[in-house]
């Protein structure tokens, strides 16, 4: 394990170590301790620890990809290219993933668990033949003609995707609008740490788990007082601040790096 990690088992037995007999907490066991640590996991995780993973996903028969178990949000797919480089696809939300009733041999819709929801299958194919806007009739953007040649708009342009996709919840699946030779893409997601078997934290966020721990524990105690219960509030809120601040430093030479940047623009024409 990476030594800027530290496991939720060691923060757990370092938190029950350190109460005594006169804590709000003496009493708690250890596993509503560990269940507080895998929620401030998540909750710190979701915000500033987002633990980045990319994942080889192989692309099914029906132009689909099962999301991971451990999925949160997506930050990027693609296909990866000779070069080594990630060549993202681009979103679609008017991409079809629609599905309909299962039926037998009379037409019945069908509910083979007994569950009061009739089965559902695939059924992306079209409802009509005819194009939307008639078979010429389409509508696209345009550029500009001057004297008889075709000009570009300067400042505009329209980014190139090798694909599209559609993040498809439902059936907890990703959707996808590319070419039939492509067997794997590669994304790039925010995982949940917390279903690890033994979730990790970065050392400098260390504190602020241990504060949200106890802050939790007191949070529904009806023996504690208030003031202590908004005390412990204040410094969950002020190691989480602190955390951030160390996690998203902003160096010098990030900073020269990005005043530098060049900035590329379309020729008018």
């Amino acid at each position: 394990m990476a030594r800027n990690l530290v496991t939720i088992t060691e923060v757990v037995n370092d938190f029950l170590l350190t109460q005594d007999g006169s804590d709000y907490v003496n009493n708690v066991s250890e596993t509503i301790v560990h269940n507080f640590a895998l929620r401030g996991v998540r909750e710190l995780g979701f915000d500033m620890l987002q633990r980045v993973r990319s994942l080889k996903l192989a692309v099914n028969s029906n132009d689909t990809v099962d999301l991971p178990d451990d999925f949160v949000q997506l930050s990027k797919i693609g296909i990866v290219g000779s070069d080594g480089l990630v060549h993202v696809l681009g979103e679609n939300p008017n991409l079809n993933f629609s599905q309909k009733y299962k039926t037998d041999s009379g037409g019945n819709n069908i509910d083979s668990d007994g569950d009061g929801v009739n089965d559902r299958e695939d059924a992306k194919t079209g409802t009509s033949t005819l194009g939307i806007f008639g078979d010429d009739d389409y509508v696209v953007f345009s550029n500009y003609i001057y004297q008889n040649n075709v000009g570009q708009i300067y400042g505009l342009g329209g980014g190139f995707y090798r694909g599209q996709y559609r993040l498809n919840y439902d059936q907890n699946r990703i959707e996808l609008g590319v070419n039939t030779d492509i067997k794997e893409v590669v994304i790039e997601y925010i995982a949940d740490e917390a279903r690890s078997v033994n979730p990790t934290v970065h050392v400098e966020a260390e504190e602020a788990l241990r504060s949200y721990i106890y802050y939790k524990l007191v949070e529904r105690k009806s023996n504690v007082p208030m003031a202590e219960k908004n005390r412990a509030r204040a410094e969950y809120y002020n190691e989480r601040r602190k955390a951030n601040a160390r996690l998203q430093s902003f160096s010098k030479e990030e900073a020269l790096k990005t005043i530098r940047k060049n900035f590329k623009q379309a020729p008018k024409y």
